[in-house]
């Protein structure tokens, strides 16, 4: 099932990159600040999907972009042309040793081989580079928030599903986490067009998917918050930093 799950986002491409938010352009800050310093920034954005960190990076160095799902790589070449794309994966990443200053991984962490990953990224990053893995998720203090995912019967998904440290490895020091508020405007049948590009949803049955939206767009219509046409989400966007030693 989660190999299913890693591969289902390649018939979604197009509706991802529409619809899933961005990060908080502080959380990149803060996945960057140890080597922001450096007089030209070499970043490679890792599982890069349709580009949705990607172009926030090219706004601080050059970028390059791996992904190993043909579908989400085109998406993102027609996106961003000016990246320097290229199919590959954590496990195996196109690039020579030591020739980049950060990798940053968006919502993705969870579908490697940390085994096998870690090393790798550790060969291709220059010494006190960033491995920096980011999440978007729900802001689980906010009560109407919490209720939703009830109601849609994915409470247990919020924030950062595999957690807040990534493994130890002897050539990175500990993991430092930071989160940071990342409100995006939206409206009901945006949101679940969003929850559409998940994995959960791509691989359920229809009926079962459609039946969770139905619950969602129904408790929603009950929200003060929610019921009026366009409203604020509150996501955070989490950030686990590694240094390469």
């Amino acid at each position: 099932m989660t190999a299913s799950r890693a591969r289902s986002f390649g018939a979604a491409a197009a509706e991802y990159a529409r619809y899933r938010p961005e990060y908080a352009e502080a959380a990149i800050d803060r996945a960057l600040e140890p080597v922001v310093a450096r007089p030209t920034l070499r970043l490679l954005d890792l599982a890069a999907g349709t580009g949705k960190l990607t172009g926030a990076l090219l706004r601080r160095g050059s970028v390059i972009a791996v992904e190993p799902d043909p579908a989400m790589l085109a998406e993102l070449r027609a996106r961003f042309p000016e990246s320097d794309a290229r199919d590959g994966s954590a496990e195996s990443i196109p690039v020579p040793a030591g020739s980049v200053d950060a990798v940053l991984v968006g919502q993705a962490w969870h579908w490697f081989d940390a085994q096998r990953a870690l090393p790798e990224i550790a060969r291709v990053l220059r010494p006190g580079g960033v491995l920096a893995a980011l999440w978007n998720g729900d802001d689980p203090d906010v009560e109407w928030v919490a209720r939703y995912r009830e109601a849609a019967g994915i409470a247990s998904r919020l924030r950062a599903d595999a957690g807040l440290r990534l493994p130890e490895h002897p050539d990175f020091g500990p993991s430092e986490h930071s989160a940071h508020p990342n409100p995006v405007r939206t409206t009901v049948e945006s949101l679940i067009a969003m929850l559409a590009t998940h994995s959960w949803s791509l691989v359920a049955e229809p009926a079962e998917r459609e039946a969770a939206f139905a619950r969602v767009r129904a408790y929603l219509a009950t929200r003060p918050e929610t019921s009026a046409g366009e409203f604020e989400l509150p996501l955070v966007t989490d950030v686990v930093r590694l240094l390469r030693r």
